[in-house]
């Protein structure tokens, strides 16, 4: 290449490199312009908590007193199933495969 062709590619790489930095500050300038003259709205995710009314129901829990044991009202159950359900017992989630799409028995070594 001729010392000519080289000054002319310098220039015009410089030429394009300067064009992208001024455009890159020209976008920075007009997203922070944008930035600034919107007026900030937040959104808010949930509803603002609410006071609850008084309940007026008899069954509400009794006061605790230090030292006692824990009042309760009205007393929890304990978690049993019902007569039926422990008579027939466990229902399989899924009925049996058919027979032809249950695998041949592993061979023992």
């Amino acid at each position: 290449m001729a010392p000519d062709d080289t000054k002319r590619a310098y220039r015009n790489d410089l030429l394009l490199a300067s064009t992208m930095v001024a455009a890159g500050i020209v976008m920075a300038g007009v997203a922070l312009m944008q930035l600034s003259s919107r007026s900030p709205v937040m959104a808010q995710a949930t509803q603002p908590l609410q006071a609850s009314p008084p309940s007026t129901q008899d069954n509400a829990p009794a006061e605790s007193k230090p030292g006692g044991e824990r009042p309760t009202t009205p007393a929890p159950e304990p978690a049993r199933p019902d007569t039926q359900a422990q008579t027939q017992g466990v229902k399989a989630a899924l009925p049996p495969a058919p027979a032809e799409k249950m695998a041949p028995p592993i061979d023992q070594k």
